[in-house]
């Protein structure tokens, strides 16, 4: 086993550990560990609510999730030599749930969860049809997921990180926070917001000085979208065995990870639409010197998905344009598409007896696989949802004998948007 550079202990806070992680991105947040290019490390993670999130049958803890507070970060790891221009190669040699602890409070010790956020608090892709919380947990059996929530299926976990990234320059930051605080000024009362300012409030900030983190807390960005440094980008591919190539704007790189995920759909639909958990992650890193201008990789990491997927032989596809529910018509628009996809798909799972929840929440956690696959004939792109007919237990296939009716069990608990 690769020798751990970063311990989590299950009975302590985030915040209480031997090494403090960050949970805002900023260049001077100092790393906790160094490494040296073809070394191997291990790195625990915490789920990125640090344990907010219970094993219950009550939504109340999605829909006062501390939003302010993630992701737990575990890092910065400076690589030795690294410097502003370089491409950062990053293999994912191993990723699992929290090893040795199949039980427990935290996510992760067994079990992990997928919530659907309430308007006032996150929203999601589909908030205007679920404006409330929602929560499924998943009971982990090896590599198989199944929940209590979601009765009637199961499936193989394709686990990976939904977080990993380098650190910003101080000009990078800074273009962030421009653009986005100029987006928040075209609507600045939307709900949800149209972007998350810096939040000095619950900033995690690592060893950052004292006298700075009042300074670097109202300047650091926050974790939730993916930007030039790759960062939240819940691609469900990067897997066993994926190999990615972040750029690289500060010396040491500065690579920081979490928010693991057991298993995920296309899109994370739900916005906390994986299903979440803490672990472990085994790294190998490398250099390629002056890569940013030899392979014309600027302001996006590129990858080499790992070739551990769960293997599916049949679909059932739903396609989706871009009309919208009152039979607007959009030009082009790629995004109104995917949702009238999962839309179609969910109104499809609820004649077998789901409500539209547990569907919503299924779609989310399953290894759905999300396609734009139409661009170009105006006015209506063409987005698709491939559903694996494999993870149902029954039959779930048009046929003539109409769809089969399942019990839906206890159903996904729900709390009630609040104003």
């Amino acid at each position: 086993m690769p020798d751990v550079i970063f311990p989590l202990d299950s009975t302590k806070k985030f915040e209480d550990q031997e090494k403090i992680g960050h949970n805002r991105w900023h260049p001077e947040i100092p790393p906790v560990a160094t490494v040296k290019p073809g070394d191997s490390f291990r790195v625990d993670c915490r789920e990125w609510f640090d344990g907010a999130i219970v094993n219950d049958d009550s939504a109340d803890d999605i829909l006062n999730a501390p939003l302010l507070t993630v992701h737990k970060l575990s890092g910065p790891f400076a690589v030795e030599g690294a410097k502003p221009g370089d491409l950062l190669v990053v293999d994912i040699l191993d990723v699992g749930p929290i090893p040795q602890e199949d039980s427990g409070p935290l996510a992760g010790q067994g079990w992990g969860y997928t919530g659907i956020f309430s308007r006032n608090n996150g929203g999601g892709f589909l908030v205007d049809q679920f404006p409330d919380a929602y929560k499924a947990i998943w009971d982990f059996s090896g590599q198989t997921a199944t929940s209590r929530h979601i009765p009637g299926v199961s499936f193989t976990g394709l686990i990976h990180p939904g977080l990993m990234g380098t650190a910003p320059s101080a000009e990078l930051l800074a273009k962030w926070n421009k653009r986005e605080r100029d987006l928040i000024a075209t609507d600045p009362d939307r709900v949800p917001p149209l972007a998350l300012p810096p939040e000095p409030r619950e900033a995690v900030l690592g060893g950052v000085p004292a006298s700075d983190v009042d300074r670097v807390a109202g300047e650091a960005a926050r974790t939730a979208p993916p930007r030039e440094n790759g960062g939240n980008q819940d691609i469900k591919n990067l897997s066993k065995g994926t190999r990615i190539f972040y750029p690289v704007f500060v010396d040491g790189a500065n690579l920081s990870v979490g928010d693991l995920h057991f298993s995920q759909g296309d899109g994370e639909i739900t916005f906390c639409g994986a299903i979440e958990m803490g672990g472990f992650i085994d790294l190998r890193v490398e250099i390629i010197r002056g890569g940013m201008d030899t392979y014309g990789v600027q302001e996006n990491a590129i990858f080499m998905p790992g070739n551990v997927d769960p293997r599916f032989s049949e679909w059932l596809a739903f396609s989706g344009t871009s009309v919208t529910l009152d039979g607007e018509q959009r030009y082009l628009d790629s995004h109104l598409s995917y949702q009238r996809a999962c839309l179609h798909a969910i109104d499809y799972l609820t004649k077998f007896g789901y409500s539209p929840e547990q569907a919503y929440l299924l779609l989310g956690a399953a290894p759905i696989e999300g396609r734009l696959s139409g661009v170009v004939d105006i006015p209506n792109s063409c987005s698709t949802v491939y559903l694996p007919t494999s993870i149902f237990d029954f039959d779930v296939r048009p046929s003539s004998a109409g769809p089969t009716q399942i019990d839906p069990g206890i159903g996904a608990p729900r709390s009630a948007n609040r104003s």
